[in-house]
């Protein structure tokens, strides 16, 4: 236990203790009893004046470890994780006869920074990152949190920075506040000992945070400050519990002291704890840090190589958005187009796209001006001889597609990395002419690529480890989240979001409302409904997105019919003001009265015979009917080998579909109901309407064993 924490005693009578639990020093219940053995060791000593917590290596610490969090621990270590926050950071740090200096460099995040918050003062570097990250798991901050952030920075940003998870640097930090001093990291530990020292001598005033009320509103304007704060949170998400519980813990010490809260505030920790929001969370958490680990990659620990130069091949909406992203996070990119006409077209739909970010306040003027100048226009390869990255967009041609990678090998360097956005043909097929099909992937950014921040990595049999990893860096440069998959002709992981878009259409054209479909949708919790999804998209990319996936996988997907009718009327999504919904010139959303005329020429071309039987459809049943063809998708995927494991999925349904992270992703999600229900919904869909609802063999293999193992356990239980 002690190595967790050390102490060492200076000639000046202040003792450093420095929490030891590298990388991040996160805590634990060992290294937070170490911690009190340590600092009440310290206060104990008479040649100790006072006292400075910091962290190795600079970094104070990252809270506490999450596997704390969603759990089953032993009633010992619930007692002592809820009620630690009175036992020591309160009675002891907080109440210590002798004053206590937080140093904080690097990450102060959840529990670290709440010892920071009991500290008399605390002083940082301006790249120090502080804030109270529990919602993000389903919890909320559990040493004191809730009562001293208040109380230091006031309500109103306290709030902000609890409820949102926002962390603050040091500068912020100061002017909020939250720290007392900022000072350089090579002079940090010395700041930090002249204050505790001024404060031991009393130079500066002696500050307990649980205490303090110059920050605090009046209990009028607190009351109305936290119903506003109530009211957004159920707004936004009125399907998860623990931000009320946080904000009524608030509330309550602003009421009934501050005391009163820590008691509630363990409790409600402990509760929260175990709730499924938590556990949820927290295996997305884990999940996302799951997807870097790459059988036979990641063991050989290759160092990403750097990519500056990116060419970008294609001419249309796609390779415009994914130059305007390259651009956007400083890269330099080479943007081929083989018509000039076409070419200047592109290279003003990317300028269009960056003035889009400044009027969106995304971008300032001078980045905008830095961006262009990284974008150069040509029609032949003579400036790819020091690319690092080439990303096909072309049109779904194979021997357009071949005849480039063949002439990549020509004019690129031995270095550069061949890549395609395409997903109708299999990445061998594409280098079928090329003699380097190892370093050939695949990277492909979704419909709407510039807001979803999924990245989808494909590699082969032949794919070297070290172009995935390039690859990997790449996406976690441009703020994308990466899945590595296994090549297959078809889409991948984007099968699921395209057979979820079709679901919702197949419900359409067989009578349920378009809005109370999207509705029921946003009301589960996706971010968006799936004809606001389509709408933002737009119908050209969306149809043809369609069409590759149905193309390629005909005997699993459906054939909607209602797209082409609107595109025919003018309807072509947000771009034009005019698809599901009607937009205005600020495009706002509303219902639109003339599109139930065309939904109703599209059921009679479709499934009209089954109208009936959908239009009584409840909330409920929609979600089940329009999820579960995705998560049958996923089902497919993960029996194919094409991911590395299910719950890379979950990070993908998260971040590619906008599912509900608090429900853990779609696979995670189907679990809490399991296969058995899941075939059967499916089998009778099928059923009524049609073979888009087929349970795929996964699916089927599962249910049969779950409805085997209750059998036997059925017929055993007769027996006795």
């Amino acid at each position: 236990m002690q190595d967790k924490t050390a102490v060492e005693v200076g000639a000046d009578g202040v003792a450093i203790v420095t929490i030891n639990n590298p990388p991040l020093n996160l805590l634990s219940i060992d290294v937070m009893l170490s911690l009190k053995e340590n600092i009440e060791g310290a206060l104990s000593r008479d040649d100790v004046k006072a006292i400075v917590i910091t962290g190795t290596k600079g970094k104070f610490s990252a809270g506490f470890d999450v596997t704390a969090f969603g759990g089953r621990q032993g009633k010992k270590t619930k007692r002592e994780l809820g009620f630690m926050s009175i036992q020591f950071v309160t009675d002891t740090l907080e109440a210590a006869r002798k004053p206590l200096v937080a140093a904080v460099e690097g990450p102060a995040f959840g529990g670290g920074l709440e010892i920071a918050l009991a500290c008399h003062a605390r002083i940082s570097t301006s790249s120090a990152q502080l804030g109270l990250t529990e919602l993000q798991y389903g919890i909320l901050p559990g040493l004191g949190g809730t009562q001293r952030l208040p109380r230091l920075v006031g309500l109103p940003k306290a709030l902000e920075m609890i409820l949102m998870s926002k962390r603050v640097d040091g500068r912020e930090a100061q002017i909020i506040s939250l720290v007392d001093a900022i000072a350089p990291a090579d002079k940090l530990l010395g700041v930090a000992h002249h204050w505790a020292l001024d404060i031991f001598e009393r130079r500066i005033p002696w500050v307990i945070s649980l205490y303090k009320t110059d920050k605090l509103e009046s209990l009028e304007e607190a009351r109305a400050i936290l119903k506003s704060a109530r009211r957004e949170v159920q707004r936004q998400n009125p399907n998860v519990v623990h931000p009320l519980v946080c904000i009524d813990v608030i509330e309550k010490g602003i009421v009934s002291g501050p005391r009163n809260a820590l008691w509630r505030e363990a409790e409600a920790l402990e509760e929260l704890r175990q709730s499924s929001t938590c556990r949820s969370l927290v295996h997305i958490f884990f999940a996302q840090r799951q997807i870097f680990k790459i059988p036979g990659i990641s063991k050989v620990k290759l160092m990403p190589r750097k990519i500056s130069k990116v060419a970008v091949i294609g001419g249309g909406l796609m390779s415009s958005e994914i130059a305007t992203m390259l651009v956007l996070r400083n890269y330099q990119v080479v943007l081929k187009h083989k018509n000039k006409t076409h070419l200047l077209d592109e290279i003003s739909r990317i300028k269009g796209n960056l003035q889009n970010n400044v009027k969106n306040g995304k971008a300032d003027q001078l980045c905008l001006e830095k961006s262009v100048s990284l974008l150069k226009g040509v029609v032949d390869y003579d400036n790819f001889n020091d690319v690092d990255l080439v990303i096909e967009a072309e049109s779904e041609d194979l021997s357009l597609k071949q005849e480039i990678f063949a002439n990549l090998e020509k004019f690129c360097p031995q270095h550069c990395i061949f890549s395609s956005n395409s997903s109708k043909f299999s990445l061998k097929l594409i280098g079928e002419r090329t003699k380097c099909p190892n370093r050939i992937a695949r990277i492909h950014f979704f419909c709407l690529s510039h807001v979803i921040p999924l990245m989808e990595i494909v590699r082969t049999e032949n794919t070297l480890p070290q172009v995935v990893v390039d690859l990997i860096d790449l996406g976690r440069k441009m703020r994308k989240t990466p899945i590595v998959v296994i090549d297959r002709q078809g889409y991948t992981v984007n099968s699921m979001f395209v057979a979820y878009l079709h679901a919702a259409i197949l419900l359409t054209e067989g009578g349920v409302d378009v809005y109370q479909i999207d509705q029921a949708l946003k009301s589960f919790g996706m971010q968006l409904g799936p004809f606001r999804i389509i709408d933002i998209v737009g119908f050209q990319a969306f149809a043809e997105n369609s069409k590759i996936l149905v193309e390629s996988l005909p005997d699993r997907s459906y054939k909607p019919k209602l797209i082409s009718i609107l595109q025919q009327e003018g309807h072509e999504g947000e771009c034009n003001g005019k698809g599901f919904y009607k937009y205005d010139h600020c495009s706002k959303a509303s219902q639109d009265p003339e599109l139930r005329k065309y939904i109703e020429k599209a059921r009679n071309i479709s499934i009209a015979t089954i109208a009936s039987k959908l239009i009584k459809l409840s909330d409920a049943e929609i979600v089940e009917m329009i999820l579960f063809p995705a998560l049958n998708e996923a089902c497919r995927i993960i029996s194919e080998g094409i991911v590395i494991r299910s719950s890379d999925l979950d990070v993908a349904s998260v971040f590619g579909m906008g599912f509900p992270s608090y429900r853990g992703g779609i696979v995670y999600w189907s679990n809490s109901f399991g296969s058995d229900y899941v075939y059967s919904k499916l089998e009778r869909w099928a059923k009524e309407y049609g073979d888009f609802f087929t349970p795929c063999d996964y699916i089927v293999e599962r249910s049969t064993k779950r409805i085997s193992l209750a059998n036997e356990i059925k017929r055993a239980k007769s027996q006795l």
